[in-house]
């Protein structure tokens, strides 16, 4: 290639005159080693640490008061199972009670039931009679063949029971009265 062509430089590829610049004044300021800046604590740090113990804390605070709540219920529902227990032997001590041979004498006896001294025997396995069938005599239970028992007194025979619907309903032939405000009378409910 030749040298000889001659180059034209458009304005915009002209080297343009140097300007002197100036540096621009920056502030001072003391500049700390490295070791200096190993050695500083960051403010993040700190923060983090005390986030954590407060934290911490109040997790366990949490976790105490809920530990202590389950013992208080665990120690109610203690108290209420004694108690129910309790109730539980009581009832059955009353069952053994009433189911006693001499109150079930005593209550068949007040509801008009007498006892047979001829008893009858059935056997199943060849539809066989023992005995000789004959009716019960009106007589009362033999209380002299009973072995007294003293844990039955004050328990009421079971005609000596109250019933159920007595108390609420009105005596027959019971004069109705009308409430002085002119309405019609209604049953009480709960």
């Amino acid at each position: 290639m030749s040298d000889n062509l001659a180059r034209v430089l458009r304005p915009s590829q002209l080297p343009e005159p140097e300007r002197e610049q100036t540096p621009a004044r920056r502030p001072l300021q003391i500049v700390t080693t490295r070791t200096q800046r190993k050695a500083r604590p960051r403010i993040i740090y700190a923060f983090t640490a005390v986030t954590g113990i407060v934290v911490i804390i109040f997790a366990q605070l949490l976790v105490s008061v809920g530990i202590s709540q389950g013992a208080f219920e665990i120690s109610t529902l203690q108290k209420s199972q004694v108690e129910l227990g309790r109730t539980a032997d009581s009832v059955r001590e009353n069952l053994v009670r009433v189911s006693a041979p001499q109150a079930l004498a005593a209550n068949a006896e007040a509801l008009g039931m007498v006892s047979n001294s001829n008893p009858v025997f059935l056997r199943l396995s060849n539809n066989a009679v023992s005995g000789v069938p004959s009716p019960a005599a009106g007589t009362t239970v033999n209380a002299a063949a009973l072995v007294p028992n003293a844990l039955l007194t004050g328990i009421p025979l079971v005609t000596q029971l109250p019933v159920a619907g007595a108390e609420i309903a009105p005596p027959v032939g019971a004069p109705v009265t009308i409430p002085a405000d002119g309405g019609i009378p209604t049953p009480m409910t709960h």
